[in-house]
């Protein structure tokens, strides 16, 4: 799927839309997106892959963060809040499905904590 695709991306799909207009356009469903294009957006349903940049660690009963697994540069430069700045990234994502929300965790640790915290 076409991950925020750029204005001026030449091989898209005839009718997949630009980055600025996939949370409002119908053809948006074929595009994924990342917090900085979701925000300020609801959706009815919302689907995350919660990556390996923040991890739960159980022995240290802590977050854990590893700005090496993250893409985005703007998180990366802020080393010393890495954990606080992901943690709220996340929390902006978990908010945006107004239905419900389909979480993919790449840590099974991660995983399990989470979902020790809904039961």
């Amino acid at each position: 799927m076409p991950w925020n695709a750029k204005p001026d991306a030449g091989r898209l799909a005839r009718d997949i839309p630009k980055s600025t207009f996939w949370p409002s356009d119908p053809n948006g469903l074929g595009q994924v997106g990342c917090v900085y294009t979701a925000q300020g957006f609801e959706f009815d349903y919302v689907g995350i892959i919660f990556g390996p940049d923040l991890r739960y660690d159980w022995e240290q009963n802590a977050w854990i963060g590893d700005p090496s697994k993250s893409f985005d540069r703007v998180l990366r430069q802020g080393r010393d809040a890495f954990v606080d700045l992901v943690k709220n990234t996340y929390r902006v994502l978990f908010t945006r499905g107004i239905k419900g929300c389909h979480v993919y965790f790449m840590d099974e640790g991660t995983r399990r904590f989470v979902q020790s915290r809904l039961e």
